[in-house]
């Protein structure tokens, strides 16, 4: 029989059991139409339906008020890092950006093409190791960008500054890990392979009134409005990903939805970072108020065979712990659908390792 494996990928990323199951039979037969989903229109009753459905599984979830639209696009969260600014800033205008994290300076990189950006506060001068807390903003400011997760460096935006304009946040990494006041936002984003599905959907959700803004004439396929007057469906778009978005959701609601989910996410990572604090063998790279809840990173407290332990682990069913090539150590991606038992199984490892 073959070994249970625990997939601590920061992305992408382990799946719930249950979802794997129904996305399986419905690659197969969806919902008994003697059809695979594959195979089936965008345009049928049965697809539409699923998409609407899933829209409204967003918008429970994360309570998300009726003046905002909700869009299932392609392109991951890297397209939006373009489409935001372009859709958003006219000519001259200025956007702030939180430098934090490989994707955040990504983020920086391509809005520089649509307006003044500027840069309100970094942490590469210490390996981004922390979140910075006390930074000016400009006056002018029409939106300020921010990653409220990075995979990489592990830290995490524990409490949202106020935005003299309004917030963008890049949440591919850790969306419906923890209670989002959406309201706060102009634009939330979020590539789907970390905590809601498979590559190849994104999320946006927008305020209603910034749809159009920029007023720049817009290839067809990077217009906010397009998607919005056509719900997404302007083309076809990834049916099959954005049924096992539907499939996780639907998981996430069972399980009593985003506050549920966020006490088991902090009883998860209270258990991993006492670990790595107990250790003498490890420690942690990253402040501790600014612990990511999704990803953790690890180093060894002295020099030691990074190799040696990962394939220590890995003979344990522990795999994908290798951390980022930048930085190197281990990373544990503790995302929504990794189960206590995979982090029990990890800190046991830990324990026991010579």
């Amino acid at each position: 029989m073959m070994q249970k494996k625990f997939n601590f990928s920061a992305g992408p990323a382990v799946l719930p059991d249950d979802v794997l199951k129904q996305a399986a039979a419905a690659a197969v037969d969806f919902n008994g139409y003697g059809m695979s989903i594959l195979e089936m229109s965008h345009r049928s009753a049965p697809i539409v339906n699923m998409v609407l459905e899933t829209r409204q599984l967003v918008r429970h979830l994360l309570n998300v008020p009726d003046y905002y639209k909700i869009l299932f696009l392609q392109g991951g969260a890297s397209l939006q890092f373009s489409m935001i600014p372009m859709n958003i800033l006219k000519d001259g205008e200025t956007a702030d950006y939180t430098d934090t994290g490989a994707w955040s300076a990504k983020a920086i990189r391509e809005a520089r093409h649509f307006g003044n950006v500027q840069v309100v506060c970094s942490s590469k001068a210490s390996v981004h190791n922390h979140i910075p807390k006390d930074f000016e903003q400009s006056p002018d400011q029409v939106y300020l960008h921010i990653t409220t997760n990075n995979t990489i460096f592990g830290t995490q935006w524990q409490e949202f500054p106020d935005a003299n304009g309004f917030l963008v946040g890049d949440m591919s990494s850790d969306i419906f890990s923890r209670p989002v006041d959406v309201s706060k936002f102009g634009i939330i984003y979020a590539g789907a392979q970390k905590n809601m599905g498979p590559a190849g959907v994104t999320m946006v959700i927008v305020r209603k009134d910034l749809i159009g803004r920029s007023e720049r004439d817009l290839s067809t396929m990077l217009d906010f409005a397009v998607h919005a007057d056509k719900d997404s469906m302007y083309n076809t778009p990834p049916v099959f990903a954005i049924y096992v978005v539907n499939r996780t959701l639907q998981w996430l609601k069972a399980l009593g939805g985003v506050d549920a989910m966020h006490e088991q996410n902090k009883t998860k990572a209270k258990l991993l970072y006492e670990e790595i604090e107990r250790n003498p063998l490890f420690k942690s790279p990253v402040a501790e108020k600014d612990q990511s809840l999704m990803n953790v990173p690890f180093v060894f407290a002295e020099s030691g065979d990074e190799k040696h332990f990962l394939d220590y682990c890995a003979d344990r069913g522990l795999v994908t712990l290798k951390g980022h090539r930048s930085v190197g150590g281990f990373r544990a991606s503790i995302y929504n659908a990794m189960p206590m038992e995979g982090v029990e199984s990890l800190v046991e490892a830990m324990q026991q390792y010579k």
